[in-house]
């Protein structure tokens, strides 16, 4: 029970900015441990994206403002962690172009021109995404987005081979039974949230591969940025998906 109440804060710990303390007796590098902190995950999506449409409900008298400062609140939940992985990522895909060694950039502290530009380009979207959400009453659509792009990511798990330690040890510590539990626990939690879950769950899963896919072909391997990456592409595609066929 102490190793699954340990990996609960590890997951909020790692995965946002809410203050986390720990022992300096907790070892969090047993199998347990990081086993639950990847269980967890989704329900730190629930909670940032409760969180935030929580915050635009006292903001919501002000239309599209109350929804910006909304949307950045939700950003500045997990940190920036994943935009960062999206300069990373490009920065690599650009020195994999010009026949550069792709792991050694993204593995660089400096970040390059282009990895800033698509960084802003994605914060964007994903801004424009989650406003065009909250002033049309998707709210609960979002908090569904916010669960669904971090249980793809433990699909990702299952599907890719890893060039981190950090990200194998992830890997070897998700057994069946804490990958089932998530995902039947959490589409449980979805489907109370919007009829719709189940429907976001497997696209979200199948935008999850195609873009992991595609930044594995371009630089060579998977990485924890590219797994950063292929949540923020995950949830601005779905956001668009509500936007089009929600509305």
């Amino acid at each position: 029970m102490k190793n699954f109440y340990l990996g609960f804060k590890f997951s909020f710990s790692y995965f946002s900015t809410v203050p986390i303390n720990f022992k300096n007796s907790d070892d969090l590098s047993k199998k347990e441990v990081l086993a639950s902190m990847l269980l967890f995950l989704p329900f730190v999506g629930f909670i940032l994206g409760l969180g935030t449409v929580v915050l635009f409900s006292f903001l919501a008298h002000l239309e599209w403002y109350g929804a910006v400062i909304s949307a950045v609140v939700y950003m500045m939940l997990y940190g920036f962690i994943h935009s960062e992985a999206v300069m990373d990522v490009t920065d690599a895909i650009y020195a994999a172009h010009s026949r550069k060694d792709a792991y050694e950039i993204i593995k660089e502290p400096t970040v390059g021109a282009m990895g800033v530009l698509y960084a802003v380009g994605f914060v964007l979207l994903k801004i424009s995404g989650i406003v065009y959400l909250f002033t049309h009453n998707f709210l609960m659509e979002f908090v569904a987005i916010s669960m669904v792009s971090r249980l793809s990511l433990l699909f990702l798990f299952r599907v890719h081979e890893f060039r981190s330690s950090f990200a194998t040890q992830l890997k070897a510590s998700l057994s069946n039974k804490y990958l089932i539990s998530s995902f039947v626990i959490f589409s449980i939690l979805g489907s109370l949230l919007t009829p719709y879950f189940i429907i976001l769950l497997i696209q979200g899963l199948f935008f999850a591969l195609l873009i992991s896919i595609f930044i594995k072909n371009k630089i060579g391997f998977v990485n924890g940025d590219v797994l950063g990456a292929t949540l923020e592409g995950v949830e601005i595609l779905l956001f668009l998906v509500v936007a089009l066929f929600m509305v």
